[in-house]
């Protein structure tokens, strides 16, 4: 079995999954934006097959890499690349060379707010109300009706970059004057709890594994904010009734699915926000790993391989990724935290460069048995002079 994988050396972590692939005799074919010299020691040993192209984002370079690879391994069975940004690749790669998944306007419709929040409604989730910005007259009629505060995030991007949250009209001026070159969804802005649906999916749509996240911080977080996520010991039922009807609707098979929720704090009702088909990004599969005492680079491997869960799951753990900003002065240093915890801190990372701003510098990834440990043991580290 051949597998394309598009951008296999980046972000680190993800370097697991082409290693599990080629555990199970699969060869792995990745195309790179670097020599082969400079991948990893772990990824370089688990590649069949690599070619460098000069930018990722030249879909036609990729194409090339894609079809080199069909006339001197043959035919091949997936391409993947659990990462937003290259989805629309794949999904173009899928089209022009007749490899099963996701086409253009499926993949379209997981990458646009506006037709995820569709796809919530017809699934029977609470949805606020939202708009794409055509226009200053749009954002402006659109706070008449609902007031401030707005919340506005590009209609295609990935977690909290390029987000405003507008409160009053300087923070308008203010969004237009700073506004990327981007199409916006507007928002009314909710003060809730940002959880999730996770999980994967067979070759046949069925579940085979679930998990959910709950960040410490709100829906909005500021960009010099310290963050931190936990994942959760157990699921919100109300979150996976939503969550089981969107994967069988819209068909994800031998796939991540990872969906956003809101929870209003005023009374606990859940707004969904974003449905992404792929992984978590960051660290969150490593603190599934932790939380679980498993492998969930393998278990996906073991679908496409086998089309089976080959591990067992049991949420012993809570397990939270805590960042740190190295602009922030703290009281404890990197030594007391391990000295103090050193059976809940399982992992200390840096974060790369390009997600730093949002997800901070680096982070220690936590596990505990009980909420209440947790949440002491993430206020120790993040605690500021």
């Amino acid at each position: 079995m051949n597998v394309v994988y598009i951008s296999p050396h980046f972000p680190p972590n993800f370097v697991n999954f082409t290693a599990a692939l080629a555990n199970r005799g699969i060869n792995v074919l990745g195309i790179t934006d670097c020599d082969f010299s400079a991948l990893p020691e772990k990824l370089k040993g688990s590649l069949a097959g690599h070619y460098r192209v000069s930018s990722l984002d030249d879909y036609s370079q990729v194409y090339k890499a894609c079809a080199y690879f069909i006339y001197k391994y043959g035919r091949i069975s997936w391409v993947v690349s659990h990462n937003e940004h290259w989805m629309m690749h794949e999904a173009r790669l899928r089209e022009d060379f007749n490899i099963q998944g996701f086409n253009v306007p499926h993949t379209v419709k997981v990458k646009q707010k506006s037709e995820m929040k569709k796809i919530f409604i017809k699934n029977g989730a609470n949805v606020v109300e939202g708009v794409i910005v055509e226009n200053r007259k749009t954002l402006d009629n659109f706070i008449k009706k609902h007031g401030y505060p707005v919340f506005l995030k590009p209609n295609i991007g990935v977690g909290g970059a390029m987000t405003f949250k507008i409160r009053n009209e300087d923070d308008l001026a203010n969004f237009w004057r700073d506004k990327p070159e981007r199409e916006y969804f507007a928002e009314p802005y909710i003060d809730g709890d940002l959880t999730t649906f996770d999980g994967i999916t067979d070759q046949d749509g069925n579940i085979v594994f679930t998990s959910s996240l709950r960040s410490m911080q709100a829906g909005y977080a500021a960009f010099d904010e310290d963050l931190s996520f936990y994942i959760q010991r157990e699921i919100p039922e109300d979150l996976e009734a939503i969550g089981r009807k969107v994967v069988k609707d819209f068909d994800i098979k031998a796939n991540f699915f990872h969906f956003e929720f809101l929870r209003r704090k005023s009374d606990g009702k859940a707004f969904a926000l974003e449905m992404n088909c792929r992984a978590p990004g960051g660290y969150v599969l490593d603190a599934i790993n932790f939380a679980n005492d498993m492998d969930i680079f393998a278990a996906w491997a073991d679908i496409i391989a086998y089309n089976k869960m080959n591990q067992t799951f049991n949420r012993k753990y809570f397990c939270s990724s805590v960042s740190r900003r190295f602009s922030n002065s703290y009281v404890h240093s990197y030594d007391e935290i391990y000295k103090s915890f050193s059976e809940e801190v399982t992992a200390h990372e840096l974060m790369p460069p390009i997600f730093s701003d949002v997800m901070g510098d680096e982070i220690f990834i936590v596990r505990t048995p009980t909420e209440k440990r947790l949440f002491e043991i993430i206020k120790f580290i993040q605690k500021k002079n």
